[in-house]
């Protein structure tokens, strides 16, 4: 079972690097060796510091006008998902669900009294 699971794995992950290979290639022919945020140039053997980013995060999503990628160099492109990642995660925040949240405060000893007063009865 182990080894099906395995292979499995292996066959999404060269799939998964094909279709890489493909966007990449177009969008490194399509677009200039530079950054989309930070603006620096990438030549000769730091081109494979430029990754391509999904404007929609859709890795599927790869019309062949390129209209969903844009080049970003490695650091750019992990700041661009871990600020999403945070954005998702406050999406649901509003001023109605943070007065219904449970309170985050600390209080070890909160329901003390109520504890004492059991087991004195």
């Amino acid at each position: 079972m182990d080894g099906d699971k395995a292979q499995i794995v292996a066959q999404a992950l060269a799939g998964q690097k094909e279709r890489e290979k493909g966007y990449r290639h177009k969008a490194l022919s399509m677009y200039p060796h530079v950054c989309g945020k930070c603006g620096r140039d990438f030549e000769g053997k730091r081109v494979q510091e430029l990754t391509v980013h999904h404007r929609d995060h859709n890795h599927d999503n790869n019309p062949p006008d390129g209209s969903n990628w844009e080049l970003l160099c490695v650091y750019c492109h992990e700041d661009e998902h871990s600020r999403h990642m945070v954005a998702d995660a406050y999406a649901g925040d509003t001023s109605s669900s943070r007065e219904n949240a449970p309170s985050m405060e600390n209080k070890p000893f909160g329901n003390l009294a109520a504890l004492l007063q059991k087991k004195s009865k």
